[in-house]
């Protein structure tokens, strides 16, 4: 059923409690997620913005005739037309084949290579408006690569100021309430952050651009509406000083994340005792660690993301390094983060490159590497053990 935000706007997506993976299987969803779609009532226009995944489309317009005759629909706006957003639009334009599809002129080139469909387009760029009578509009904001060619957000200027950001300010979240004021705050903000370390991050230059943007045009903003997850009402700000944080390509915490894979648990007792030596010598530095087959890669990449600096290490297979740390190591690389250091180590029986190629792979993924790492034959003693220690104190002295 459809909830109210404001008198006349309304949302009416769906909200997915099954959701485990996302993109394929790119991206976990363990609190499941929702796929927002709004329906804002004009003076003279009502004004549907986004749909919902494909899955749920027939549901959707079910529910839709529910709220009002779907010919009242005076425009669709699509601000994002992947398919978790779009999905919906064949089911409903089935229904009303006439009704305006308001999108950028790149949002158009996705819509045909998905649907083939040759439907009543009207592009738009920053700056357009749709008149929504009574003196009311709804402004179109191009926001490219936040985070596809396609984005845009739509800003209304009444309700005290509504911004409907599509992926901007999101979150995989699931929730029966549809406010921040309604559930814990730092189950959202922890969601919003991964969201933003796992999609955004690749694209924080243009994040930090447009959110500078828009601040700087002095709107009134009482709500943000994203495409996914709850809608923030209680203090809209404070997820954009989120973003302004998240999106400084300086940005770090005082966070060592060690992430390995490991044999024979060689490699683990190496980490562990790497990370002694770094709590040793910098005792208020948070380290976490993370075996890279056992734990979620997306959370891991989170962790990093929060991280001044990350050290990875593998055992050495078939004269190259594990399965489970290739994956996270081409993930990282996607993420094009700026301005953390790393290094790397390893165990081994006879040859022992993997430490060497997962420095190369850091270095690639743009972390400044601080030394050649460590790496130890076979299983490490007491005394490798305490060269680990000393290799962690002496590690946490270059970062």
């Amino acid at each position: 059923m459809a909830k109210k935000i404001t008198d006349n706007i309304s949302w009416v997506g769906k909200t997915d409690w099954e959701l485990t993976s996302f993109h394929g299987n790119e991206l976990s969803t363990g609190r499941g997620s929702s796929y927002n779609a709004y329906l804002l009532r004009g003076h003279s226009k009502t004004v549907l913005l986004d749909t919902v995944w494909g899955p749920y489309d027939s549901e959707f317009v079910a529910r839709l005739k529910e709220e009002l005759p779907l010919d009242q629909i005076d425009a669709i706006v699509m601000q994002h037309n992947e398919i978790d957003h779009s999905g919906a639009l064949a089911e409903l334009l089935r229904e009303i084949p006439d009704t305006p599809v308001y999108c950028t002129a790149r949002g158009e080139a996705i819509l045909r290579g998905h649907y083939h469909q040759n439907w009543n387009y009207i592009n738009v760029k920053s700056g357009d408006q749709l008149e929504l009578g009574g003196g009311e509009t709804l402004t179109f904001i191009e926001a490219p690569m936040c985070h596809w060619p396609d984005t845009m957000f739509s800003y209304y200027d009444g309700c005290g100021g509504v911004l409907f950001s599509n992926d901007g300010f999101g979150q995989h979240y699931a929730s029966e309430s549809l406010f921040d004021d309604e559930v814990p705050e730092c189950e959202v903000l922890a969601e919003a952050k991964k969201y933003y370390a796992n999609i955004l991050a690749t694209y924080s230059p243009m994040v930090a651009r447009k959110v500078k943007e828009i601040l700087a045009k002095n709107l009134p903003l009482s709500i943000i509406c994203p495409s996914h997850g709850i809608v923030w009402r209680r203090n809209p700000g404070k997820i954009i000083e989120k973003y302004l944080e998240w999106s400084d390509q300086a940005y770090a915490e005082n966070q060592v994340t060690i992430v390995y894979d490991t044999m024979w648990n060689s490699t683990r007792l190496m980490a562990e005792a790497i990370a002694r030596g770094i709590r040793e010598a910098a005792p208020a530095t948070t380290v976490k660690l993370f075996n890279a087959s056992k734990e979620d890669k997306n959370d891991i990449l989170t962790e990093i993301f929060s991280s001044k600096a990350v050290l990875v290490g593998s055992p050495t297979i078939n004269y190259g390094h594990s399965y489970a740390m290739a994956g996270i190591m081409e993930m990282l690389k996607g993420l094009r983060l700026k301005g953390k250091k790393g290094a790397a180590f390893g165990s081994y029986g006879w040859s022992g490159e993997a430490s060497k190629q997962l420095g190369a792979l850091l270095t690639e993924a743009g972390f400044e590497v601080v030394d050649e790492g460590i790496r130890m034959v076979w299983v490490p003693d007491a005394t490798a053990l305490k060269a680990c220690e000393e290799y962690g104190k002496a590690f946490a002295a270059k970062i």
